[in-house]
């Protein structure tokens, strides 16, 4: 079962429940204090409370007709660093300086765990992520995100962009946050698959492909049980002494790294798909380097 946020023909912006293949519109005027998707998913029940919310006076919406917004609201997006050995080489070969620090934290018992976007800095399905002008090395990290509630409760899943200046981080370390956070850093969508049934991790594949001019120029594939940390495990750090009260979107880190030689250019496509969630489809912008 999925959740989505979605803009329909005439401009209104909804949410609806996905079931059996059909695409159900939710009345969020049914319940007091529930006028969003991030309510109904910080529920105690949230497929139960979205099942009671259906517009019974409206049709199911074909997908085609809908489109999807990227499924935040209020939340903060945080994202775990290195929990791939893939990504855990990438960053030894990227930074020199910092080489040890991060064979050391793919080990460790706490994981690299950092901020990674506001909702003002997220895009949904079919809208731009930014490559920053002062980058000449960036790459997308495809990610499966976990939706954390203010109670620090799992409750749904999505496909998640992080967005990554390799140059920036690999000069120094410390530059990680300007390495990650930016505008349009973060693609998140297309919709929630609900945690009310079990994600299978093992042989699950997770897919990343970018098109230049309509021609494919990087695909990848790896797959969800290569995840060296459990999500509750991600999910305590990221809450220990942290507080989330408007919930959470964590993304648990990559296995997916394009070839040294590869960044990112204007006009670019990135497609992420993970099996059992979606595809996240992005065209990329970059601005001109500023003087």
């Amino acid at each position: 079962m999925y959740l989505g946020k979605v803009q329909l023909v005439d401009g209104e912006v909804r949410v609806a429940l996905g079931e059996e293949g059909t695409w159900k519109l939710l009345d969020l005027l049914q319940v007091d204090h529930v006028r969003s998707l991030a309510d109904i998913l910080h529920a105690p029940d949230p497929l139960g409370l979205a099942r009671y919310l259906v517009d019974g006076s409206l049709s199911p919406v074909p997908v085609e007709e809908l489109k999807f917004l990227a499924p935040v609201d209020r939340q903060e997006v945080w994202a775990a660093g290195v929990t791939y050995r893939r990504s855990q080489v990438a960053r030894m070969e990227e930074s020199e300086a910092g080489a040890s620090h991060y064979d050391k934290v793919y080990t460790a018992p706490r994981p690299e765990i950092f901020f990674k976007a506001t909702p003002a800095r997220v895009s949904g399905p079919g809208q731009a992520l930014r490559v920053r002008s002062d980058s000449q090395w960036s790459v997308p990290e495809p990610e499966l995100a976990l939706v954390i509630s203010p109670e620090g409760k799992l409750v749904g899943y999505t496909v998640g962009n992080d967005m990554s200046a390799r140059d920036i981080e690999g000069e120094n370390p410390l530059y990680l946050p300007q390495a990650k956070v930016y505008n349009q850093c973060c693609g998140l969508g297309p919709w929630v698959r609900l945690a009310s049934s079990p994600l299978t991790l093992e042989g699950n594949a997770v897919r990343l492909k970018i098109r230049r001019g309509g021609q494919v120029v990087s695909q990848d594939e790896t797959h969800l049980g290569m995840l060296k940390r459990s999500f509750s495990e991600l999910i305590h750090w990221l809450t220990f002494e942290n507080d989330v009260p408007q919930g959470a979107f964590l993304l648990t880190g990559t296995g997916i790294v394009p070839d040294n030689n590869f960044s990112l250019e204007q006009g670019d496509e990135v497609s992420i798909e993970i099996e059992g969630i979606g595809t996240l489809t992005n065209p990329i912008v970059k601005a001109a380097a500023q003087a």
